[in-house]
């Protein structure tokens, strides 16, 4: 699905902007002698969106830093989060070392915190606290999330999501490790583990 729905952005996005772009481009060469820094500025505006959205669009299919190091990635990946959410109040925990480790098992685990983050968090504005730490435990990598809620109506709701389920199940069989999670006073605590 989520293949699916890139697809659909480039398409529906990136592929409508180039056809702008090279249609304007072709009216620029009909009409280059009526070039005015007007029509030179738009079109140039249209390419900085374009390679904008290009990087965007690299940045999900294979997030930044990923085969670097995965606290790193983690990080660009919550700052979307940060910016676009100021009632969401997260303290992240990255350790300044992280072990090589295969860019595909750091994608697993990088995708399922975000499609955790997306099952959790409601979209109505309410203050929320998340706590995110990853550390390693005898060569064991382990991602905890801790989502903190507002009230006992939304606890009970997000911590019987069946997704939650599915999203642990998901991610042993993709890494061949371990994912559980533990709801209590209002808190849902998300472990991944490989």
């Amino acid at each position: 699905m989520r293949l699916f729905l890139e697809a659909e952005k480039i398409r529906e996005g990136l592929l409508q902007e180039s056809f702008t772009i090279r249609r304007s481009l072709d009216l620029l060469a009909i009409d280059n002698v009526n070039l005015s820094i007007n029509k030179t500025q738009e079109c140039l505006k249209q390419v900085d969106s374009f390679h904008h959205s290009l990087v965007q669009l690299s940045d999900r299919l294979f997030p930044a830093y990923l085969q670097d190091s995965l606290p790193l990635a983690i990080e660009c990946l919550l700052e979307p989060w940060l910016v676009s959410n100021p009632h969401l109040y997260f303290d992240i925990n990255m350790p300044a070392y992280w072990r090589h480790e295969p860019a595909d098992r750091s994608l697993v685990v990088l995708r399922a915190l975000e499609e955790l983050l997306i099952i959790t968090l409601p979209e109505v504005l309410m203050p929320i606290s998340i706590y995110i730490t990853l550390q390693e435990q005898k060569n064991i990598g382990q991602l905890m999330v801790q989502i903190t809620y507002p009230d006992t109506s939304t606890f009970i709701f997000y911590s019987n999501l069946p997704e939650l389920k599915y999203l642990c199940g998901s991610f042993q069989f993709l890494t061949s490790g371990k994912s559980f999670y533990r709801s209590q006073n209002l808190s849902i605590a998300c472990y991944l583990c490989w």
